[in-house]
């Protein structure tokens, strides 16, 4: 089927007279090798050649490269270290041989670096010497030890990511004087698109602006707003916006022409389009489009007769298993599809974390929660925002402060990478890119357990963590998991070194030595439509989290307005007060 397909596209091409873009190497490639009269020319032409970014490089640029630089003095330059991008083709044989290839070259190790503090660039130096193969180097700067890196063990994604907004606040706070860094120096790095969910949620409570380089934001992700267009669809079956996006999600040949008609059909007639889906005998479609019409419209009134005695979760599940929004992305063999399955399982996360913290809630609770989230408005601050990115994202970029998130088994590494041919090293070359993304400061952080598809399981530590010298990070963890496996967890973790602990831990994710507070400060909050509520400094407010505390700043006005609060049980939190559950008391 593949190269029926390949064989017609190629066939469209030369009828249109066109290439695509790989054909301007490709094409270029075979014509040299076919006529050496031209290559001739063009050797001519060129007297030195430089090419950046060389670990990049795939088969056929490597080719155009060999045969312009037969002739030509040829400089490249990049780091086999960075090689990540094995997935769209580079080949990293194409820079750890290359002297291999052109015998006589002269290789010049560029290992100063002008970016990172000692002790990340010891980290990353410590990962990346376990791949083999690669040529020998050892990054070293002038700039001194720096801090230590900051390791966390949560519980949870989500008490990662509260405790990750809780040290961004901390850096950002304008008490740091001049050591304060502006959100724009502030990255967040994960390995998959579906990690962000947690991390956008807890900022938007947070009130810490971010955007998402790269990527869309996990609410306007298209798997996501079909999902939740099904929801609403059949929370109020008046909701025409909502019907019209799932009348052919997944396809079931209702196109846009009979959308239209339906629509039509309705505005007409004063009738909402799910009434119309029921009375499909008067639209006159044909058998084909008439059986998909009918057979929608009963898997609707199915789906909502389970809304009174049914939790969201099972609903959900039931939404993404009988529509076939599941099953069309399983299937298919877009690699794009595998990431969008994953947010579709993220999202039966949200359903499950909803549920537990709301064992009462139903499906039009869980909907109106959801929109608060998602329609929050952008913060605004003068210091920009913070950067949330895929690792891939990361490369070529650097930041005063970064973060690194999900480092567990299957994750980082990702769980592919188990049966891919050098999986395991480029992973670990993407773990070493996040590293050394960081000028100042870096925190490294994995969560005990990770809910994916609403089912809660343990996680493991990456097994790049255990090549880290644990002088190197001062290692924290949550206040809420030391009676949860948390034993378990860093036994998996410890190693013997001779260079002791770290201060103030037990160990890799070891217990703090300060006494456990009795309230967890990453306690996963709901969310309360604030609207018209107004605060003031001095204010005394009540959390149903939190408990009592006090307003000591506040910035930005209505829907936008933040305001800081010490607690008297887990000290001060930056909350966005349009969604925080908060009563002025």
């Amino acid at each position: 089927m593949l190269s029926e397909i390949f064989t017609r596209y190629q066939y469209e091409l030369r009828k249109n007279n066109a290439f695509d873009f790989d054909d301007l190497i490709g094409e270029t490639v075979h014509l040299f090798r076919a006529f050496p009269e031209v290559l001739a020319q063009y050797q001519q032409k060129f007297k030195h050649i430089l090419v950046d970014e060389y670990q990049d490089t795939n088969h056929a640029q490597y080719a155009l490269i060999r045969e312009l630089a037969q002739k030509a003095s040829l400089t490249v330059v990049g780091d086999s270290d960075q090689s990540i991008y094995a997935f769209r083709g580079a080949d990293i044989r194409n820079i750890t041989e290359f002297e291999k290839d052109f015998p006589g070259a002269k290789t010049i190790l560029l290992e100063q670096n002008y970016r990172s503090t000692q002790n990340i660039l010891s980290a990353a130096n410590a990962v990346i010497s376990n791949n083999f193969d690669r040529p020998s180097k050892n990054l070293w700067t002038a700039a001194g030890d720096g801090e230590k890196i900051v390791g966390y063990t949560g519980y949870s994604a989500h008490d990662e990511a509260q405790f990750i907004a809780d040290e961004i606040n901390k850096i950002h706070a304008k008490s740091q004087g001049d050591d304060a860094i502006a959100y724009r120096d502030i990255a967040v790095f994960y390995r998959t698109n579906s990690q962000t969910r947690a991390l956008e949620d807890i900022f938007i409570r947070s009130a810490i602006p971010y955007r998402v380089v790269g990527g869309t934001k996990f609410y306007e992700r298209q798997e996501i707003k079909d999902a939740m267009a099904y929801l609403v669809a059949i929370a109020n079956t008046r909701d025409d916006l909502a019907t019209r996006r799932i009348l052919n999600v997944p396809k079931r040949g209702i196109g846009d022409a009979s959308e239209t008609q339906i629509a039509n059909y309705a505005e007409r007639n004063g009738l909402s389009v799910r009434q119309v889906l029921s009375n499909v005998a008067d639209l006159g479609f044909g058998p084909k489009i008439a059986t998909a019409i009918r057979q929608l419209a009963e898997l609707m009134d199915n789906l909502e007769a389970m809304i009174p005695n049914e939790n969201v979760e099972v609903i959900l599940r039931s939404v993404l298993d009988r529509s076939g929004l599941l099953e069309s992305l399983r299937n298919s063999k877009d690699p794009q599809d595998e990431a969008r399955v994953e947010n579709l399982e993220e999202l039966v996360s949200v359903a499950r974390e909803f549920q537990r913290n709301n064992p009462e809630g139903r499906l039009p609770d869980f909907l109106n929660e959801v929109a608060l989230v998602a329609a929050a408005d952008d913060l605004d601050d003068e210091s920009g925002t913070v950067s949330l990115m895929t690792l891939h994202t990361a490369k070529g970029l650097e930041y005063e402060a970064v973060f690194l998130t999900g480092i567990e088994e299957g994750l980082l590494p990702h769980r592919m990478s188990f049966v891919t041919p050098g999986g395991m090293a480029e992973e670990r070359r993407l773990f070493y890119v996040g590293i050394t993304r960081a000028r100042k400061k870096l925190h490294i952080s994995l969560a005990m357990t990770r809910t994916t598809f609403g089912e809660t399981d343990s996680a493991t530590p990456s097994r790049y963590l255990q090549e880290i010298p644990t002088n190197l990070i001062d290692w924290r963890e949550s206040g809420s998991s030391s009676s949860v496996g948390s034993s378990r967890f860093r036994s998996s973790l410890s190693r013997d070194d001779s260079s002791g602990n770290s201060a103030g831990t037990s160990g890799y994710g070891g217990t703090p030595s300060t006494k456990e507070k009795k309230v967890w400060s990453g306690a996963i909050s709901s969310v309360r439509n604030n609207e018209g509520l107004q605060l003031f400094v001095g204010d005394k407010v009540e959390h149903s989290d939190f408990g009592l505390g006090t307003v000591t700043a506040t910035a930005g006005e209505g829907a936008r307005q933040t305001a800081e609060i010490q607690f008297e049980s887990v000290g001060a939190k930056r909350l966005l007060v349009k969604v925080a559950p908060i009563q002025k008391v």
